[in-house]
């Protein structure tokens, strides 16, 4: 069996993490964080790469409500939609470039379904979705909603890259989309022969390489690889070809704890959140209350 990671020798690299899919049904998830050897990267505590799945007329995704506590979640499509619902009563269609950021805090319920229209005419679904773990004082703090339309993420031209802010502050910009840590998640399209360099003012720093090829150093770089570099490195990624990425980091937290949904600085908090669920004390969502994600016997 083929090994989802390599130990790098490559100078500032700690990690090179190639995972495996998994099937939620008609869609393919590739896992990349936690891993076992890398739990977290700053404040990221989970990395999901959705698809790219071609979904027929009639289909599509329907991930039933399920809750969170102590986290952000932040959806991100390159192709394709999704209909955003929560127990705040928002509903909320995202499109390619746009940002969904849900804050859990102290606890929220949310599905994700493919529209009407998308399913009447059938799409390409292709996005990622990461999490963020608040900091220890907005652990509990109230469930929040934010959307951004594609207008409102900084775009802009670096080193012949095509760039884009999702969240956070790198190289002098800054995006609108709310957080509670300092941290930079980026959308670069490198084109071949082109390149770009990292932001070096984060502790801890990864990328994900979407499409394309990837040189570093001594390392060849393929798509669907995630990099995972050490502190201090200067790191400098040269594109044989077209290439699109994002990068990501932070400043690293304290011990946080993950089980199915839930990510929280104390294991009884992750106990609590799931005697919650099985007892039905989280809330429900407005018009989609006919199933459920029950929790986990494995989990």
């Amino acid at each position: 069996m083929k090994e989802d990671y390599i130990l790098s020798p490559c100078h500032g690299v700690s990690l090179f993490i190639n995972a495996t899919q998994r099937d939620l049904g008609n869609l393919a998830i590739t896992r990349y964080l936690p891993h076992d050897l890398q739990r977290k990267v700053g404040p990221f505590v989970f990395f999901d790469h959705m698809g790219p799945a071609e979904f027929a007329r009639g289909q599509g995704v329907d991930i039933r409500p399920h809750p969170h506590v102590c986290l952000a979640t932040i959806t991100y499509l390159f192709s394709g939609s999704l209909v955003h619902r929560d127990s705040l009563g928002y509903v909320q269609e995202i499109l390619p470039g746009e940002v969904n950021w849900m804050t859990a805090g102290r606890g929220i319920v949310h599905s994700e379904r493919t529209g009407p229209a998308a399913r009447a005419s059938g799409q390409m679904l292709h996005g990622l979705q990461v999490w963020v773990a608040l900091p220890e004082e907005f652990e509990e703090v109230e469930p929040e909603f934010f959307h951004y339309h594609s207008g409102e993420i900084p775009q802009w031209q670096h080193e012949n890259s095509t760039m884009r802010l999702i969240a956070g502050t790198a190289y002098g910009e800054t995006s609108p989309v709310r957080t509670y840590s300092r941290l930079f998640y980026l959308d670069a399209e490198i084109p071949g022969s082109g390149g770009i360099r990292l932001p070096n003012d984060y502790t801890e720093r990864g990328l994900y390489l979407i499409s394309g090829t990837l040189h570093y150093d001594d390392a060849l770089i393929e798509a669907g690889t995630m990099v995972i570099f050490n502190e201090d490195t200067v790191v400098e990624v040269q594109a044989s070809r077209d290439s699109r990425l994002v990068m990501f980091g932070g400043d690293p937290l304290t011990e946080r704890y993950l089980e199915w949904n839930f990510v929280a600085s104390t294991r009884k908090r992750i106990e609590q959140a799931r005697d919650d669920w099985n007892n039905g004390r989280f809330p429900g969502i407005p018009d989609d209350t006919r199933e459920f994600i029950p929790f986990p016997r494995e989990a």
